[in-house]
């Protein structure tokens, strides 16, 4: 099997990789997550708008590049390098990825508006008793004459202080916990009877507790698919958190390596010791696991949804304590300095340690693995 890339998605890197080492050294983002509104959005616009990179994912009927996965596993790898700030994740991976799934009139206004940077979404799944479970849903959506009305409270929206859409999982109908009856919807963010409590997160983003309270909605807000369209982009975008985390691990692993080389001991640098080099090398062996699990799940984000389960939960099993383990090793490599404001390799685990269970702990996919083995 031929694993390497085609000549134009190591293009697409490397305009990635160049522009990011022009406009996003550590202390810009230092900068920019100090700010009031926590971003600067004159880099979604480039990013979008002058280079086009959004457009990478998307066939080329929306205006795209005719990418796809693979592509957003290479954005994610780099932007993971730099432990970028932009809503790529929400808007380009989950946004866009269910808008592209279910296609339609929905889909072909709204697609090209995220490739011209016109659109930020952010995805309103989680609720506070809500956990792992994507069915677990008290947010309701009640028919409202041709409409809806969304009521409810979610937790922990990612990018919602800077988001036009949001893409919200509400109950149609059936129990709080039942499958059945759970179904996504598009929403302006600025509909009347939505309210935020915005606040920053402990690895450098925006999120918000939002509350709906009658939220009318038209029906074309519906997006068709029900819970097996909300597992699959769940599904995408843990595979798009491991391709970060790949970026990541990669950074945390120089990092420590550039450190021995420069602190001293005894008269010499501690890199020359034998345990510490042991750990390094475990920290290669690590990173390099990251890479190449990331790589299968997202080859099978294709495939039935049975097969691209148990392929995702191995991939993100293995992704969560690989990045632990790379994370947690940096920082005592480094000791106390490790987790300075200061330094940067503290701000890489962080946001390594939100990658760990975003979306999923590694206990959470080895018991769905599990359970989709003995189903089969």
């Amino acid at each position: 099997m031929d694993l390497s890339y085609t000549e134009t998605q190591d293009m697409l890197r490397d305009t990635l990789a160049r522009f990011l080492a022009d406009t996003y050294d550590f202390e810009t983002r230092k900068k920019m997550i100090a700010s009031p509104e926590g971003r600067d959005p004159g880099i979604w616009r480039a990013l979008s708008a002058e280079l086009g990179l959004t457009s990478a994912p998307f066939a080329e009927e929306y205006g795209g590049m005719g990418g796809g996965h693979l592509e957003n596993l290479i954005m994610m790898e780099e932007l993971g390098k730099v432990i970028a700030i932009e809503p790529w994740l929400q808007t380009v991976v989950i946004g866009g990825g269910a808008l592209q799934a279910v296609g339609g009139a929905v889909a072909s206004e709204v697609i090209p508006r995220i490739i011209a940077g016109d659109c930020v979404i952010a995805w309103a799944y989680a609720e506070p008793t809500g956990r792992y479970d994507l069915a677990n849903v008290a947010t309701t959506a009640k028919k409202d004459g041709a409409g809806y009305v969304l009521s409810g409270h979610k937790a922990v929206v990612y990018a919602a202080p800077w988001a036009t859409h949001l893409l919200v999982t509400a109950r149609t109908g059936g129990s709080q916990r039942e499958r059945a009856g759970v179904d996504l919807f598009l929403v302006d963010a600025r509909s009347t009877g939505i309210t935020r409590r915005d606040y920053p997160t402990v690895d450098g983003f925006r999120a918000s507790e939002i509350y709906f309270e009658n939220v009318a909605v038209p029906a074309e807000a519906l997006l068709p698919g029900g819970i097996d369209l909300i597992e699959r982009i769940a599904d995408e975008a843990a595979m798009a958190v491991c391709a970060e985390g790949t970026g990541i691990a990669r950074k945390l692993l120089e990092g420590t390596v550039e450190y021995t080389k420069q602190r001293k001991q005894f008269g010499q640098p501690i890199g020359k010791f034998q345990a510490l080099q042991h750990r390094m090398a475990d920290m290669l062996v690590e990173a390099e696991q990251i890479a190449s699990m990331t790589l299968m799940g997202t080859l099978k984000l294709g495939l039935p949804a049975v097969e691209r389960k148990a392929a995702v939960s191995l991939a993100k099993a293995k992704v969560a304590r690989s990045i632990k383990f790379v994370g947690q090793s940096a920082i005592q490599t480094h000791g106390g300095i490790g987790i300075t404001m200061e330094l940067a390799i503290g701000h890489y685990f962080k946001r390594a340690t939100m990658i760990e269970n975003q979306f999923g702990s590694a206990d959470v996919h080895l018991d769905r693995y599990e359970a989709l083995t003995l189903a089969a």
